[in-house]
């Protein structure tokens, strides 16, 4: 019998955009860090993290988190006033930015964030660079991967 493969970073991921491979291609995936603060981390810890309505802008030759919803613990300091779906700054190599800032103002394509996880005791978030899908695109992906798991049942049942 095969025995599967773990995924050694399934337990490092805080928080999934299942969304984004269903309404994207995604072409190329970046690795960013972000700029947080302690009780975001703190909140991180808890997995207390949500990626669904978030997107990536670039502004002023910077990237941008927006949308991003990590939930502020009751225990977090009295003296700061936490915002959820703060605006947060993603750290990019210059190199990146500039290839992720032509790709994206000339040829159209878009910055969707895909996995919030930990990486050592950092916190890291891949971005893909994705183009959108059309709804018969999505109907193409869904009837293939159906005929594959019914390929697979047939395979099953001739054993």
């Amino acid at each position: 019998m095969a025995s599967k493969k773990k995924n050694k970073d399934s337990g490092n991921v805080i928080a999934l955009n299942r969304r984004a491979r269903h309404d994207y291609f995604i072409e190329e995936t970046y690795e960013a860090g972000l700029a947080l603060e302690g009780w975001e981390v703190k909140s991180l810890r808890a997995g207390r993290a949500s990626l669904a309505e978030s997107y990536v802008l670039i502004k002023d030759g910077e990237a941008w988190l927006f949308g991003a919803h990590i939930t502020p613990l009751p225990s977090a300091s009295t003296h700061v006033q936490a915002d959820p779906t703060r605006t947060r700054k993603l750290l990019l190599h210059k190199q990146e930015l500039h290839k992720l800032i032509g790709l994206v103002e000339r040829r159209g394509y878009t910055l969707v964030p895909l996995k919030l996880y930990w990486k050592k005791n950092l916190v890291k978030l891949e971005i893909g660079l994705a183009k959108g899908k059309k709804l018969y695109d999505k109907r193409a992906v869904e009837r293939e991967r159906d005929w594959q798991r019914e390929k697979q049942r047939l395979v099953k049942q001739t054993r």
